[in-house]
């Protein structure tokens, strides 16, 4: 297979009509350039230059030639610009996945992106099962993961921040009256649920169950936006992530007390490559929003947003 470096002869005499020329337009010899141009024509197995008094020519052929050389000269240059922009986490593409609750977390961080960094293209996905979303990672389609903690010791995790578990209701409901709920009180309450297929269906069950609470079901939605909205049209009370409360609810959120939240992770297969870890980073600096306060300031904000948690860390179960 030619060499770049014999396609670079080429053009170089295309060019300058010169063999000497071409060799000072390379900054090599005059040897080093015929011995590539021959070594392209043995490749070719026709003669590609055609040498008279006024200079070189090209023949047919290699006028054929330099065409498509010039294109792989520039194909291999932009390769080279394209892995920079990358490594310099300006350019290249971003491939994003999360779980179905956590779009608006993800939201504001790819807006600013598109904004700042208007050459990286940026794709995300969604899912409430944690093993579709960690099949994404294994089968290399996504190279970012926003997920509750803890996630699987056979990735990288790094905490970007803290998200509250809230309480939304009716506005008439007993528990609206109250400034903070307590867990205890949703014993007996109905609840809309989450389907089986919502990993939240799980998690919840199990938090409930390890504090003896027993809620009824009313209904179950695989969608984890859709629970608070059903709540607050007067089906029964919803517990869920902060995240999935669209601003407007014509419901009320309460936090518990004690204060319940979930501990948010960017997974990614290794150590984050330099694109993931400046997106990664801007993840942390937004924080995660809430419904009650909006997105947390950066000044007087509360200890939630993993301060003291290093970066690509293993995070402990």
């Amino acid at each position: 297979m030619a060499s770049l470096r014999a396609l670079e002869c080429l053009v170089a005499v295309a060019d300058s009509g010169s063999i000497t020329q071409a060799a000072l337009l390379l900054r090599s010899s005059q040897p080093a350039v015929s011995h590539q141009l021959a070594s392209l024509e043995r490749e070719a197995r026709t003669s590609l230059l055609r040498r008279g008094a006024r200079g070189v020519t090209l023949t047919p052929a290699g006028r054929a030639a330099a065409a498509d050389a010039r294109r792989a000269i520039e194909a291999a240059a932009s390769a080279v610009r394209s892995a920079r922009a990358v490594g310099e986490g300006t350019g290249g593409s971003l491939r994003l996945a999360c779980a179905q609750s956590l779009i608006a977390v993800l939201a504001p961080v790819v807006r600013e992106w598109h904004h700042r960094y208007p050459d990286v293209v940026i794709t995300v996905r969604e899912s409430t099962a944690p093993e579709q979303l960690h099949g994404f990672l294994d089968s290399d389609e996504v190279d970012v993961l926003l997920r509750p903690a803890p996630a699987p010791d056979r990735f990288t995790a790094t905490a970007v921040g803290e998200e509250e578990i809230v309480l939304v209701t009716p506005t008439d409901h007993l528990l609206a009256r109250q400034s903070m709920v307590r867990l205890q009180d949703l014993d007996g309450v109905r609840l809309v649920h989450f389907a089986p297929e919502n990993g939240l269906s799980r998690w919840l069950d199990r938090f409930l169950a390890e504090a003896g609470v027993r809620p009824e079901p009313v209904m179950r939605t695989s969608v984890t936006a859709a629970a608070p909205q059903l709540a607050a049209a007067g089906l029964g009370v919803a517990v869920c992530p902060a995240s999935a409360v669209s601003d407007g609810l014509p419901g009320a959120v309460r936090s518990f007390t004690p204060r319940w939240v979930r501990q948010l992770v960017a997974v990614t297969p290794a150590a984050p490559d330099p694109l993931a870890a400046r997106f990664i980073s801007d993840l942390r600096r937004h924080g995660v929003y809430t419904p009650s306060s909006g997105p947390i300031p950066r000044e007087g904000r509360r200890p939630s947003l993993g301060e003291g948690v290093s970066p690509s860390v293993k995070l402990d179960r």
